[in-house]
């Protein structure tokens, strides 16, 4: 019980969460990061097939890699934090 209430008061201490992006540059964190998704997604339809698809699967991954952040400062934007 003791561990509870050296926890508890622990926690009363704490200072709050703060963000290490500031909120309001979520918007223009997540309109960049998504625009950069959509034009490697038409760079990536526009590319020549090659046998060993080494340059395809780079730009796929970092299309990848932006739209998965830019969905997540899309959604923090709108107050759905994941």
């Amino acid at each position: 019980m003791s561990d509870h209430r050296a926890i508890a008061a622990r926690h009363q201490t704490l200072p709050a969460f703060s963000p290490s992006v500031p909120v309001g540059l979520l918007p223009y964190l997540a309109f960049t990061l998504l625009t950069a998704t959509f034009a490697l997604a038409f760079y990536f339809s526009i590319l020549p097939k090659d046998k060993i698809p080494v340059r395809e699967a780079g730009v796929a991954s970092l299309a990848s890699i932006l739209g998965g952040f830019g969905v997540v400062a899309l959604f923090c934007t709108v107050g759905v934090y994941v």
